[in-house]
């Protein structure tokens, strides 16, 4: 994944990412506990709290994207699959709850060799 390919107007588009997954803009506001009119406003669309959570989603995506294969496999993982560790949170329920960097910790060990 290009971040560049999801800037549009100097801030992350959720269109362009929506069109990316074949998804809808409502599916990754919802993923990312954010109301439905956070991708339909411009005020909203260019919040801080919006654009941190569509960066920190395709943080964790770019970096899972060569595990899985490809982008759609990778926002299925963040989506569905359960951390052992996180009680069973998901990828995208840690970042609802502000704990992006909980993942990342647990991609570095991952990649790095060690266990979940």
């Amino acid at each position: 994944m290009q971040f560049q390919a999801f800037v549009e107007d100097e801030v992350f588009s959720p269109t362009l990412v929506a069109e990316a997954l074949r998804t809808t803009k409502s599916e990754i506001a919802g993923t990312l506990g954010l109301g439905k009119d956070a991708f339909t406003r411009t005020s909203r669309i260019r919040a801080r709290k919006t654009q941190v959570r569509l960066r920190q989603m395709l943080e964790i995506l770019n970096r899972v994207e060569a595990a899985t294969g490809s982008s759609l496999a990778a926002y299925a993982w963040f989506r569905a699959e359960p951390l052992p560790g996180f009680g069973g949170a998901t990828p995208d329920r840690l970042l609802r709850d502000g704990r992006a960097e909980y993942v990342h910790a647990y991609l570095d060990r991952i990649m790095a060799g060690g266990y979940a």
